[in-house]
């Protein structure tokens, strides 16, 4: 099955979609802030673009998001659509029990969705680009607002 014939790939109206996930480090009140805009805009009538987007709080996480592991796991997971977390292991032939706790992680950030199918849980990712977004300048400090 190619990516264009994926169910997970498609917009309500059966057509491919192209999704961007963004993620960057920012303080939980900056997130806030701007959702907070997003609503205020929708309020007023406006309708902007869907946002997929991870605001993360610490730079170690996206440090562990950028290991050539984790960039590995998820493109294997986004071509090959495993069953399970076994199969996973497999595919990018690694341990179990270390896929387990990398996915589990990956889960927790919202990088990577786990759906539960019995006793099993399939790993899935729901987009198809990821990009990065880290404020170098103007002293911004993550997980710390001004």
């Amino acid at each position: 099955m190619n990516e264009t014939q994926d169910p997970r790939n498609e917009r309500e109206d059966g057509s491919p979609s192209e999704r961007t996930l963004t993620v960057r480090v920012a303080s939980p009140e900056a997130a806030f802030d701007e959702l907070e805009e997003r609503f205020a805009a929708l309020d007023a009538g406006d309708e902007p673009e869907p946002l997929y987007e991870v605001v993360l709080q610490r730079e170690e996480d996206l440090a562990r998001l950028l290991r050539p592991g984790t960039i590995e796991l998820l493109r294997t997971v986004a071509r090959e659509h495993p069953e399970s977390i076994r199969e996973t292991a497999r595919l990018v032939d690694r341990d179990v029990h270390q896929i387990h706790d990398t996915v589990t992680e990956l889960a927790r950030l919202n990088l990577l969705r786990l759906e539960e199918e019995g006793r099993r849980k399939r790993p899935v990712v729901w987009y198809d680009d990821l990009e990065i977004e880290l404020s170098i300048g103007n002293g911004h400090k993550p997980g710390v607002s001004a």
